[in-house]
């Protein structure tokens, strides 16, 4: 075959593998473009609005807390648990007692009385209080114990209660009782709106006929069809268009072909930022996140807590709440306080804090000191030796396959076995940043990086013993790819309603391009 031959077949060759490449994923890239595209109107334009996100802390009603711990434990038979926290609502103060079950009960910090159905009458309470809404009929309340359709795996927070109110909104508020916050909220808007993105943009329904693994395989699938599709196109209408040009057989058609060509330039660079980055970020999905299942919770004898937990050598005017933390074999008390203050048990607090962290750290200094519930004394370095703790039964569990130790004989074996852990770093989060994103939901954390290859770093949320965020350098580089190129975080500078245009623009740029490819190809087959 001669060079002329060879030139004209590979054109039409070319030429045709782009129409079929592009035909191929034409679904699919208007279910893509048109839900991504629907994810900054809602998220941000419409964005719902709520009155209060989270419960401000304050120091506790002492004149309320007339019996310890120690006592309403006593007092109701409770022999083991798991912890317990101070509850403030409808006027009154409570003990909230998980037990050895997971189940949480309510007593009263004046008498001792159980509350019947506390758990509940607390998530109404709360729900009631984030929605700013006393007077709307409750249509059903529900405790959540499994993510579902409209409540996600990407909330994270597990127990959770459901309360639907009877509102025009048909609103849905999600309440974590055990941390008195907010987990989720939605309206009528709003379930539209995670049902079409779920379904057309993560392709919820292929994991419900087959698997997730079948899901990710079709979205490499596919991406890498249309990013195959779009280099054709940049190199037949951009680099080479003086050889491919065809005479205009119609009107209509050039000008179908004309802003095919020109828009599908312009765009071809965001669709291979969304559509490669969509990619990658589907990669790391291959590996399940199983971190809902990395939990250090022991159980506690009430006899252990030879101090009573009203007498601890705190200023309480200053104390927000209590619980407890147990680990190398002891148990402590945890006291959280409320406010920053130039007294002197502040001072040590903060004092201690920058041994830890270090004088020029200038992250927020932690507001928890740990107090031995055998003599009362205060142990330095406490949420570091807790943090520490913790890291260690968790990489103790990571190498058991995730497989977490019936007891806390088992995990703590396995935990001592491990090799020691050398921390290259640490620190107290109390807002996301870049490594650790509002996508973990939970705070504050403590931070602590490991000196291993990958750059390991723990996030630890020492309030609930939960593993946070667990993040090592190739999920920096898939986090920022994402951000950079699918999110478009470049232009944060010129604020969230700008990058929110921007991409709306983008994924309605790529939905015209395929549109007008679609008519092209139906109108000269």
């Amino acid at each position: 075959m001669d060079t002329a031959n060879l030139s004209r077949t590979v054109k039409r060759n070319m030429y045709s593998w782009h129409r079929i490449l592009g035909i191929m994923t034409i679904i699919p890239v208007i279910f893509w473009t048109c839900s991504g595209l629907s994810h900054p109107i809602i998220a941000h334009w419409f964005k719902l609005q709520i009155a209060h996100e989270y419960i401000k802390p304050k120091a506790i009603h002492q004149e309320q807390v007339k019996l310890s711990v120690n006592e309403v434990l006593s007092r109701n038979g409770i022999n083991l648990f798991k912890n317990f926290r101070l509850i403030d609502f409808h006027g009154k103060t409570f003990y909230q007692v998980k037990d050895r079950k997971n189940e949480i009960q309510y007593f009263s910090a004046t008498d001792g009385v159980k509350l019947p159905g506390g758990d509940r009458l607390y998530a109404e309470y709360l729900s009631r209080y984030f929605l700013g809404d006393s007077t709307s009929k409750i249509v059903s309340i529900a405790e959540i114990t499994s993510f579902t359709d409209e409540y996600k795996y990407i909330n994270r927070l597990l127990p959770v209660w459901k309360v639907s109110f009877d509102r025009k909104d048909r609103m849905d508020v999600y309440v974590e009782t055990s941390q008195s916050r907010l987990a989720n909220y939605n309206d009528t808007n709003r379930k539209v709106f995670l049902w079409v993105f779920s379904n057309f943009h993560s392709y919820e329904f292929i994991a419900k006929i087959t698997s997730n693994t079948a899901r990710y395989i079709l979205v490499l699938v596919l991406a890498s069809i249309v990013i195959f599709s779009t280099l054709s196109g940049l190199l037949i209408y951009g680099f080479l268009w003086k050889k491919f040009k065809k005479s205009v057989t119609g009107q209509r058609i050039g000008f179908w072909r004309k802003y095919h060509r020109s828009i599908g330039i312009w765009t071809s660079i965001v669709t291979l930022t969304f559509m490669g980055s969509g990619a990658y970020h589907a990669t790391h999905k291959f590996t399940p996140d199983d971190r809902i299942n990395y939990v250090f919770e022991p159980e506690i004898r009430t006899r252990d807590l030879e101090v009573a937990s009203t007498t601890l050598p705190v200023q309480w005017d200053q104390v927000s709440n209590l619980s407890l933390a147990r680990f190398n074999d002891k148990t402590y008390y945890q006291v959280y306080s409320v406010k920053k203050g130039n007294d002197s048990w502040k001072k040590q607090q903060v004092a201690k804090a920058e041994t830890m962290f270090g004088e020029k750290d200038k992250m927020e200094k932690p507001g928890v000191a740990y107090y031995d519930a055998a003599d009362g004394q205060l142990l330095p370095d406490g949420i570091m030796e807790h943090s520490y703790s913790l890291v260690k039964h968790f990489v103790a569990q990571g190498a058991a396959d995730g497989e977490a130790a019936c007891c806390e004989m088992m995990a703590n074996a396995a935990a001592d076995e491990s090799a020691p852990l050398i921390i290259s770093s640490s620190g107290y989060l109390t807002k996301f940043d870049n490594d650790y994103g509002f996508v973990n939901k939970r705070l504050p954390v403590v931070k602590i990086a490991l000196s291993t290859p990958q750059h390991l770093t723990y996030y630890l949320e020492t309030a609930t013993g939960r593993l946070a965020a667990k993040v090592q350098d190739s999920d920096r580089r898939e986090g920022l790819s994402f951000a950079v190129f699918h999110k478009f975080l470049l232009v944060d500078f010129a604020g969230k309603n700008f990058r929110d245009f921007l991409t709306a623009f983008s994924a309605f740029s790529v939905l015209v391009v395929s549109v007008l490819g679609l008519i092209l190809f139906i109108k000269t087959k």
